[in-house]
């Protein structure tokens, strides 16, 4: 009886032991699954945070591979076990920036709520035509450029925002924004006249007032000046040139709106033939502005416009040693012989057009 008594108590004792073990196990795993989906199934290989671009109708299995390029995974049991649960059938597509550790229900919660992380959408004022800003905007947003295109080729869509065809890119202040990766080009245009108005205040419309000038004024007139050096200091002195010729009803003759008109922006020297074109931007023929800006205008130059001072300066010449600057003159003789000095200087250099 005592063999058969300690027999019995050793199986129970190993039975004990052996289901000890199990429960621990079980509650090992239990609580790893509770871990990886509360805490962390996703490390960072590098310990720093990465971003994504998902497309629409990506599958799980494509976004998990492109997120498994930076991070380890440590259960993908748990990712297929939540995703059931919270009926993941579709993948928000956005551009998603994880932190360096995530766990399951983190991830699985962001990407099928399409809480997206905002880019930085920027643009400067190297862009001239509509056709620039709709390539330059679509390559950083998920939407195509003819869909941007159509929008600012619509007469009716624009009008609603106070501009037409050729002054639209007013609209479009060089910066950085913050937007979503996905956002429409509805959308888009609706955050950019948010942005023109918070520019141009009540402080700022009052100032242009004073001159003269509407805000779609300034903007060209900012447009020339950028066009004509990238000798910050000069802006106001340009404009208040151009404005003097206004005043005295005389033609901008602004050349860079003659290289606008005929689209041709690696030209460097204007000609006699290029001033007969046919165009609403041969400031040569047409009296006042031309109908719209001939780049993207930066804010920095607007405001100096507006605070610019006073000249009499009517005429301005490229300066023969060619750092960029100009020499400006109020009569007309002064700039011909500035004029000879600067022709005689680009003939000896051999640059022609």
């Amino acid at each position: 009886m005592k063999i058969f008594n300690k027999d019995i108590a050793r199986k129970y004792v190993v039975a004990g032991v052996c289901g000890l073990v199990l429960l621990l196990a079980l509650g090992f795993v239990a609580f790893m699954q509770y871990y990886r989906l509360e805490k962390k199934n996703f490390l960072s290989n590098d310990g720093k945070e990465h971003g994504y671009f998902i497309y629409p109708d990506m599958s799980m299995d494509s976004v998990l591979a492109l997120v498994s390029q930076d991070y380890s995974i440590f259960s993908t049991y748990s990712l297929d076990w939540y995703k059931k649960r919270v009926n993941l059938h579709k993948i928000e597509e956005g551009f998603y920036r994880f932190p360096a550790t995530m766990s399951t229900r983190y991830f699985v919660h962001r990407i099928k709520s399409g809480t997206q992380t905002p880019i930085n959408l920027s643009f400067t004022n190297q862009i001239r035509t509509r056709q620039q800003l709709a390539k330059r905007l679509a390559k950083q947003l998920l939407i195509d450029s003819a869909q941007i295109m159509t929008l600012l080729d619509s007469t009716d869509y624009i009008a609603k925002f106070g501009f037409n065809q050729y002054n639209i890119t007013c609209m479009f202040i060089p910066n950085t924004y913050e937007v979503f990766w996905t956002t429409s080009a509805e959308d888009l245009f609706e955050r950019m006249y948010r942005e023109y108005n918070v520019f141009w205040n009540d402080k700022r419309r009052e100032d242009a007032q004073k001159m003269g000038l509407t805000p779609i004024e300034v903007c060209i007139l900012g447009s020339i000046a950028e066009s004509e050096t990238n000798k910050k200091f000069e802006y106001p002195i340009i404009a208040q040139l151009y404005l003097n010729r206004l005043h005295r009803r005389m033609p901008l003759q602004a050349c860079p709106t003659i290289i606008f008109a005929w689209g041709n922006f690696s030209m460097r020297r204007v000609l006699d033939k290029h001033l007969n074109i046919k165009s609403p931007y041969n400031t040569y023929k047409n009296l006042g502005f031309p109908p719209g800006p001939i780049r993207l205008t930066n804010a920095s130059t607007m405001d100096a416009i507006l605070h610019s001072e006073p000249n009499k300066y009517l005429y301005m010449c490229a300066n023969p040693e060619f750092d960029g600057t100009h020499i400006f003159s109020s009569t007309f003789a002064e700039h011909k012989q500035n004029a000879r000095k600067y022709q005689r200087e680009l003939n000896k250099r051999h640059i022609k057009k």
